[in-house]
């Protein structure tokens, strides 16, 4: 058998090596992760027509396009930098929300670099908790956006059935869908931060140490 102090230091090399894998591989998805969100953001496919609706067109959280009744045509508003052009108080509640929780994830991003400044357990624990907090953000923002389905211009286009929370004749798009699944992915890149944080404060075994101090 290994001596003590042996099977420690092969015990903590794995470790590590293991915890820096983790690591990377939760680096590698929270930059997907940021980049999915800001394509979830700016895309106006959140909810759009079918082939019931009275006009073709789409909503996003700040931009929509609606379809001429004459020419069919698609005519297009909405702008981020424009409040007052969004069709409805619940679209622009939901687009803080959604766009606070994009920018903690890329503030995960950023923060990534105080690996070269801070210890690494308090770098991962900070990134978790702005990513539990976008989780949170995009919850609401998620929760909320349906209030707005009741606006005239929503109405145009998904008929007169089109209330709170009752979409009519038109249908979820994907970008909503793909908000949804970003809240699950947010909390679970929380916990796995969590986790990487709370191992690095105990990366040197208690035996390891006991007999790197007698020596």
């Amino acid at each position: 058998m290994l001596p003590a102090q042996e099977a420690a230091k092969i015990y903590h090399t794995n470790y590590v090596r293991n915890a820096r894998a983790i690591g990377v591989m939760w680096s590698v998805f929270t930059i997907c992760f940021a980049i999915i969100l800001v394509v979830v953001f700016i895309q106006p496919f959140w909810i759009g027509d079918s082939v019931n609706t009275p006009q073709a067109g789409y909503f996003g959280l700040f931009h929509y396009c609606i379809g001429n009744a004459l020419t069919s045509e698609l005519v297009c508003k909405g702008s981020v930098l424009d409040f007052a052009s969004i069709p409805s108080g619940a679209f622009r509640t939901a687009l803080f929300m959604v766009g606070s929780g994009m920018l903690l994830i890329v503030g995960t991003i950023i923060g990534l670099s105080l690996f070269w400044f801070l210890n690494a357990g308090s770098v991962y624990k900070i990134c978790a908790w702005m990513q539990l907090a976008a989780a949170a953000l995009l919850t609401v923002g998620c929760l909320i956006y349906p209030d707005g389905w009741d606006a005239p211009e929503v109405k145009r286009m998904c008929g007169e059935r089109t209330d709170k929370y009752t979409l009519g004749n038109c249908t979820v798009r994907w970008a909503f869908i793909l908000c949804i699944i970003g809240i699950l992915d947010a909390l679970l890149l929380s916990l796995v931060a969590f986790t990487l944080g709370n191992r690095q404060d105990k990366l040197l075994p208690d035996d390891f140490e006991v007999e790197g101090g007698e020596d």
